[in-house]
């Protein structure tokens, strides 16, 4: 279904209705034209049907073709089951996942005959403990309050929300629907490092502000940050938090050009930038360089921002480098609001083939590693975790809290809510459902209306199934999940927990220096808070 020129997806349908009128104008000549005039009459009502209709994005901008689509959907269960079943690809579970976002954004029930399709009895697979008596949980609005000693202005967040993805890299629609969604469900949207589009205060919803090395929406002309501009933009009571990003999980430690073709007057005025000139968003901040000034930039932000909650997201590296901001946080009395570890299995645009198969730490080993590395400095009950990185279902919100989050923000999950169907052209304007295009005729696809409707049916009907697993588990608060409540098969006949491999390390013990089997100890002597690098070899 790739385009030929602008309009080349109506193609097919176009032929339709040629066909259609070739076949009336034959009657004149010859009755045996009946049945063609028919078939392409009923074709093209289908498809004018089709482009009116709101529900389905693909036969908006596909009209009678993506009917394809559907029709091998209906056989997927097979070649699905044959796909797992031959272990030739692992394509089939990620499309499990987007099943069920489907289901749940729809509103519908998610259940499924015959037992699980996962290898239950190889190695790696991981399953959670439940309790002979289930305990009863009230609701499922899950809340954390986000907001040190240092913050006036605490958030009570919801513990799903939804990640950062920047306007431009998603259509106008896509984020209209994401944040009239997000306001419908009481739950938070994170801008990307983008800037604040006039489609994210369309809705209203909670915004987290993120901003980036290309400080875009306060940035200066020479591509360093203006604070005036930043206190604006956070000055908007639909800002509810702010967040500095020092990597990504899809390509830590890489910048990227907007070339000024790809400029639109909507990108310019959200990001801040001029039109008709490339815009850099380098692979380093400038606005800081050792690890106390970045604590001071961050306490800058916050000072700035009115007292909301300040904090970083980043894609764990170097270990020794995260310790290097703990020891400016205990030298400068300086803590951040919260940190969301982002893992390099995340990222839902595109990014170099190498970046995102071989560069940065996964989520569940980055994770255990910050939040052990605060519990080793007594920091951890001062500052809240969120983390991200292809989380999708409830179970994968389960884990990862057990492993040491607050709460989760997810991309993929409420990507597909509004329709994607990991078609993976999101880097060529060309999105057939008008999730990543600034095509405005694709866009069309996208119908923010209904979209919306199901961006709040997702996260409502995912967070009822977190309190379904958590009844189950005997626990009354997701929050309590902890690494005992996960096992893991290793290998035939060996299980082991979370516990054995991500355990909690004891409060306090890098600073009595106590010697552990990870490695924690041996790095934190070799950070020091006034730069990032190393006090002898070593990561």
């Amino acid at each position: 279904m790739q385009p030929f020129g602008k309009l080349g997806r109506y193609s097919f349908f176009a032929a339709i209705i040629i066909l259609m009128l070739v076949s009336l104008l034959g009657l004149a000549l010859s009755d045996w034209l009946v049945l063609p005039a028919l078939l392409f009459g009923t074709l093209t009502l289908l498809g004018i049907g089709d482009l009116i209709q709101k529900k389905h994005s693909i036969l908006r901008n596909y009209p009678v073709l993506g009917h394809m689509r559907f029709l091998f959907e209906g056989i997927r269960p097979e070649i699905r089951q044959y796909l797992i079943e031959s272990d030739q690809d692992e394509e089939p579970f990620s499309r499990e996942d987007r099943s069920i976002v489907y289901q749940r954004a729809k509103g519908e029930e998610g259940l499924r005959p015959f037992g699980t399709r996962h290898h239950v009895y190889a190695a790696g697979y991981q399953w959670m403990t439940h309790s002979i008596s289930p305990k009863p949980v009230n609701g499922h609005d899950f809340r954390v309050t986000i907001g040190g000693p240092d913050c006036r202005q605490p958030y009570s967040a919801s513990i799903y929300n939804i990640s950062a993805m920047s306007f431009g890299s998603l259509s106008a629609n896509a984020i209209a629907a994401l944040n009239h969604g997000a306001r419908m469900g009481g739950f938070a949207h994170d801008t990307g490092e983008g800037g604040i589009s006039r489609y994210h205060r369309q809705g209203g919803g909670d915004l987290i502000y993120e901003i980036g090395s290309g400080y875009f929406g306060c940035r200066r002309a020479d591509g360093g940050f203006d604070a005036d501009k930043f206190a604006i933009q956070a000055a908007d009571p639909q800002v509810r938090m702010v967040e500095l990003k020092l990597s990504q999980g899809a390509k830590p430690g890489h910048g990227g050009i907007l070339p000024a073709a790809k400029i639109s007057p909507e990108i310019a005025e959200a990001r801040g930038v001029p039109m008709g000139q490339d815009c850099a968003s380098p692979a380093r901040h400038s606005a800081f360089t050792t690890p106390i000034e970045l604590m001071q930039f961050i306490s800058r932000m916050r000072q700035l921002a009115g007292g909301k909650p300040t904090g970083f997201k980043l894609c764990v590296g170097h270990r020794r480098e995260f310790m290097c901001v703990v020891k400016a946080m205990l030298e400068t009395g300086i803590t951040p609001d919260f940190i969301v570890v982002d893992g390099k299995e995340g990222g839902t645009g595109a990014a170099p083939l190498e970046f995102s198969n071989h560069m940065g730490m996964p989520l569940v080993e980055g994770l255990s590693f910050v939040h052990n590395t605060l519990r080793g400095v007594g920091l951890r009950d001062r500052i809240r975790i969120g983390a991200s990185g292809k989380l999708i279902t409830s179970f994968d919100i389960a884990r990862i809290l057990a492993l040491g989050a607050d709460w989760v923000n997810s991309a993929r999950g409420f990507m597909f809510a509004v329709g994607c169907i990991q078609a993976q052209v999101c880097h060529t304007n060309r999105c057939p459902v008008g999730v990543t295009t600034q095509d405005k005729l694709r866009q069309r696809a996208l119908v923010v209306d209904d979209k919306k409707h199901r961006v709040a049916n997702f996260h409502a009907n995912t967070l009822k199934s977190l309190a379904e697993l958590t009844s189950a588990a005997g626990l009354t608060h997701p929050g309590d999940f902890l690494p005992h409540h996960l096992m893991l098969r290793e290998k035939d006949g060996v299980m082991i927990t979370e516990k054995d491999i991500r355990p909690y390390m004891p409060e306090g013990f890098l600073l009595r220096e106590e010697w552990d089997k990870f490695g924690y100890v041996e790095r934190w002597q070799r950070a020091r808070a006034n730069d990032f690098a190393p006090i002898d070899d070593g990561v």
